[in-house]
């Protein structure tokens, strides 16, 4: 199978016929081609395995806001933030 995104690099790549099945029929489905949907699964993928582009699009938001944020909140923020695991 291959991949390519508009103006990009053209791959090929495996992947079980199972896989494949329910990648066509989402594609039907949602009405996108299978190259931009695995491209878009790849963006989120690579995402969420790289904490520090996170941390940096949240510091970004955060500095974007007009407003301070309430004391109570920032702190219950932080405490919760100690208990969670990322």
């Amino acid at each position: 199978m291959c991949v390519s995104h508009t103006n990009g690099m053209k791959t090929a790549i495996s992947m079980p016929n199972r896989l494949f099945r329910q990648v066509e029929e989402y594609t039907r489905r949602v009405k996108k081609s299978r190259s931009r949907l695995l491209s878009e699964a790849m963006q989120e993928y690579l995402y969420r395995h790289s904490p520090n582009e996170v941390t940096e699009a949240m510091n970004r938001v955060c500095g974007e806001m007009s407003e301070p944020l309430d004391p109570f909140l920032q702190e219950a923020g932080r405490r919760r933030l100690k208990t969670s695991s990322w």
